[in-house]
C-alpha cells in the first residue's frame, strides 16, 4: 500500500493548482457562481486540454491512461480553491458509468473520448428526492415502443443538471434497472435548476416526460451503480480534503496576523490548540484518502469499506474544520465578503451529498461484520457473545 504521492503526482498538483490560482481565483469563484451557466466553459476546456478529465480513462478511449489516485489529486486541488466545475458530475460520475458498462463499447467508444476532452460536459441521474441511489432505479421508468425507449418520471437533485450536455440516467425497466443517455436538450426533458446550499455547486431537478433515450448495455446495473457511488465518495474525499487543507491555511495565516491586546491571537493557547486539532484532523483525512483512492486502483474487492470510510469520517471532519475557520476568524468569518462561508457550506453540503455520514457508518459496520465475523455467530445481546 502507498500513502505518499510520487515525483509525477505531484507535479500534476502543481500544475493543476497553478492553472487554478490564475483562472479561478476567490473573485472569479463568484463572479462564475452567479453566472448562468454556473461554471467557467475557458476553464473547463483548459483542464480538457490539460487531460484531466479524462485521467481513469484508458488511453484507446481519448483519456490519459492514470488512476483513481492521479484524479483525487485533482480534486483535491479543486476543493481547496472551490473552483465551480462539472467536474464531479463528468468526469467522475458521467464517466465512471461508461467505464462500468463494459458490455457496450459502442457508447464507451462514441462518449468517453469527448468527456474526456471537454467537450461533453455530463453527469448523472439516479437520485430521486434524497442523495441515496435506488439500485432498482427508483420510480423512473424506461419503456420500449417500436424500438424506441422513453423515459418517464422525476430524478432530482441531479448534479449539475441543468447544464449537462449529456445526462445518463438510471431506470426502471420490465426487466429490472437500466442505463439510458439522454441528450440535455432531448424532447420531454424538463430541467429545473434547485437552490442550494453552496453557491459553487449546481443542483438541478429533471423531469422526463416520453423523453426519448438510448439503452445502455449491461449485465447488472444495480452493480454498476454501487461501483459509481464507491468511485465518487472517494473523489468526493479528495475534494473535502482540499477544502480542508484551504481552510486550516487560512485560519493559520489569520491567526498570525490578526493582533489582539498587544500580539497574534495565534500565540493565545486556545486558538493554538484549535488550529493543531484541526491540523490533526487534516492529517488524518489524507492518509484516509490516500488509503481509499489507493484501494479504487489496487484492491476493488476492498472497495466498498475503503469508500464508505472515506465519506464517515472526512465528510464530518471538513465540516467540523469549516466550523472552525468561521470560529476563529471572529466577526469577519460571518460577513458574505470574506471566504470563510464558501467553505462552511461546501463542507456542509458535501457531507450530505452521497448520503449522511450515519448511512456509511452502517454500511460500513455491516461490511466488517460480514467480512470477520462468522455469518452463524453474530453478537447478541448474551453476556457470552460479548
Amino acid at each position: 500500500m502507498k500513502l505518499v504521492l510520487d515525483a509525477e503526482q505531484e507535479e500534476l498538483r502543481a500544475t493543476v493548482r497553478k492553472v487554478l490560482t490564475d483562472r479561478s481565483p476567490t473573485a472569479k469563484v463568484r463572479e462564475v457562481m452567479d453566472s448562468e451557466l454556473g461554471y467557467d466553459p475557458d476553464l473547463w476546456r483548459t483542464l480538457g486540454d490539460l487531460g484531466v478529465l479524462g485521467l481513469v480513462v484508458p488511453e484507446d478511449l481519448g483519456g490519459s491512461g492514470a488512476g483513481h489516485t492521479e484524479r483525487a489529486v485533482v480534486m483535491e486541488e479543486l476543493g481547496r480553491a472551490l473552483a465551480p466545475s462539472p467536474f464531479l458530475a463528468s468526469a467522475v460520475l458521467a464517466t465512471d458509468v461508461l467505464l462500468a458498462l463494459d458490455a457496450d463499447e459502442p457508447a464507451r467508444a462514441a462518449l468517453l473520448p469527448r468527456l474526456a476532452a471537454g467537450e461533453l460536459a455530463g453527469t448523472v441521474a439516479a437520485a430521486e428526492g434524497g442523495g441515496s441511489w435506488d439500485r432498482a432505479g427508483g420510480t423512473t421508468t424506461a419503456t420500449v415502443h417500436d424500438g424506441t425507449w422513453w423515459l418517464d418520471g422525476v430524478k432530482t437533485p441531479v448534479l449539475a443538471g441543468d447544464s449537462a450536455d449529456l445526462v445518463l440516467v438510471h431506470a426502471r425497466t420490465p426487466g429490472g434497472p437500466g442505463w439510458f443517455a439522454v441528450e440535455g436538450n432531448a424532447v420531454g426533458l424538463t430541467r429545473t435548476a434547485l437552490t442550494g446550499l453552496d453557491p459553487t455547486r449546481r443542483f438541478a431537478a429533471l423531469a422526463f416526460d416520453g423523453t426519448p433515450a438510448r439503452p445502455l448495455s449491461v449485465p447488472d446495473a444495480g452493480a454498476a451503480l454501487e461501483t459509481v457511488a464507491d468511485l465518487a465518495a472517494v473523489a468526493l474525499a479528495a475534494e473535502q480534503v482540499g477544502g480542508m487543507g484551504r481552510a486550516l491555511e487560512l485560519t493559520v495565516e489569520y491567526a498570525k496576523a490578526r493582533m489582539q491586546f498587544g500580539r497574534a491571537i495565534g500565540s493565545y493557547q486556545a486558538v493554538k490548540h484549535g488550529c493543531a486539532d484541526m491540523y490533526s484532523a487534516w492529517e488524518q483525512a489524507v492518509s484516509v484518502l490516500r488509503f481509499a483512492s489507493w484501494t479504487a486502483d489496487h484492491d476493488r474487492p476492498g472497495l466498498p469499506a475503503a469508500a464508505s470510510l472515506a465519506q464517515t469520517y472526512i465528510g464530518p471532519a471538513f465540516f467540523e474544520t469549516a466550523a472552525a475557520m468561521v470560529h476563529y476568524h471572529g466577526g469577519i468569518g460571518y460577513t458574505w465578503e470574506h471566504d470563510a462561508h464558501l467553505y462552511y457550506k461546501r463542507a456542509k453540503s458535501s457531507e450530505l451529498l452521497l448520503g449522511p455520514p450515519s448511512d456509511h457508518r452502517a454500511r460500513l459496520a455491516a461490511l466488517v461484520i460480514t467480512d470477520h465475523i462468522p455469518t452463524d455467530h453474530i453478537p447478541t445481546d448474551d453476556p457470552k457473545d460479548l
